[in-house]
């Protein structure tokens, strides 16, 4: 009988998300593959640097220790467009490291998207934004681009902490299109009248009532269980009901909720020791990176808060406090 993921956490990663290989992927883009494969071929035996992926992915699989015996929480998969042959100092990296990953997909420059549902994975992180893109527009997963490591970041070694955004995250973004398109006021009123309603579902309700379902399965029980979910919103009174009616509807546990009003959520994010933070906006995430491992949750191409890539959207750190955003277009790239 064919093993089943039916009852585990599947976590997809590319091997760009769980090691730093910016310098071998700009080799790659600048000399092409022939100079690529002779230079992994080259280094097989130099390990790689931890990327920003690897502390949560660490700590989930040590969440297997706590299983019900014969059973596992937590199952990784590392998926890389590499081929067998260049992904060897990925492998010779994963047991440098002790890494309990014994399943991995390695396509030869074919797209990952193909290989979500195969593999069963429930969160995919990538810095491709194409795969994570696809991934978002289909549903089958939650999906999400990493950002680049925070310095001197130390994870907590007895716990994993994940923290989400709520709105276009774990909830669907219809109330911040009344945001964006009617201001604080609408949203306010809108998310009072609907507070014993539930939110719709978002992107990654799925994945939290999959580690609400694994806190509850570990011996711990849910209250003292080392899977500590954190809720880190903009959201504050009185729009901090819905959102709480909501959990309590889906029967999902979350151990801290922080309504936050339009404070920065860096501060927050580093006292929590974040091992992981998905939030959609720039705003937060460009503060955020900096001090816990970070991850932008984009929005559906079907959304009306989707920018194309003809319009980006580039923040910039110097002048967040001033809310101060540029815009710019590709023609003037």
């Amino acid at each position: 009988m064919p093993l089943s993921f039916a009852d585990t956490l599947v976590v997809g990663i590319s091997t760009r998300a769980l090691f730093d290989l910016e310098a071998e992927n700009k080799l790659f883009q600048e000399q092409g593959i022939v100079e690529y494969r002779k230079y992994q071929k080259d280094r097989e035996g130099i390990i790689l640097e931890k990327g920003t992926g690897f502390y949560l992915v660490n700590a989930l699989l040590n969440l297997n220790s706590l299983a019900p015996q014969g059973t596992r929480l937590v199952e990784v998969i590392v998926m890389s467009r590499n081929s067998p042959e260049t992904g060897i100092r990925v492998l010779n990296s994963i047991k440098y490291y002790g890494l309990d990953i014994t399943r991995s997909a390695f396509t030869g420059g074919e797209s990952l998207y193909d290989y979500i549902e195969a593999f069963d994975v429930d969160l995919f992180l990538s810095k491709d934004e194409v795969d994570v893109q696809k991934i978002i527009d289909s549903g089958i997963a939650a999906a999400a681009l990493i950002y680049e490591p925070p310095q001197g970041f130390i994870p907590e070694t007895t716990t994993v902490r994940i923290a989400f955004d709520a709105d276009a995250v774990v909830f669907s973004d219809d109330s911040e299109q009344i945001y964006k398109a009617e201001g604080i006021e609408a949203f306010h009123e809108n998310e009072s009248t609907n507070s014993i309603v539930p939110l719709n579902e978002g992107p990654y309700a799925k994945l939290l009532k999959t580690l609400s379902k694994i806190q509850r399965k570990m011996e711990t029980g849910v209250e003292l269980s080392p899977l500590r979910i954190a809720i880190v919103t903009a959201r504050n009174s009185p729009s901090h009901m819905r959102v709480l009616n909501t959990l309590r509807e889906w029967d999902v546990y979350v151990d801290e909720a922080f309504f936050l009003g339009g404070l920065s959520k860096d501060k927050v994010l580093k006292a929590f020791k974040a091992h992981i933070f998905f939030d959609d906006q720039d705003t937060h995430l460009i503060p955020a990176k900096s001090v816990v491992p970070s991850a932008k949750v984009p929005y559906r191409s079907t959304s009306p808060l989707f920018v194309k890539n003809d319009e980006l959207t580039i923040i910039d750190p110097e002048v967040l406090n001033k809310r101060e955003i540029k815009k710019i277009s590709s023609s003037s790239k």
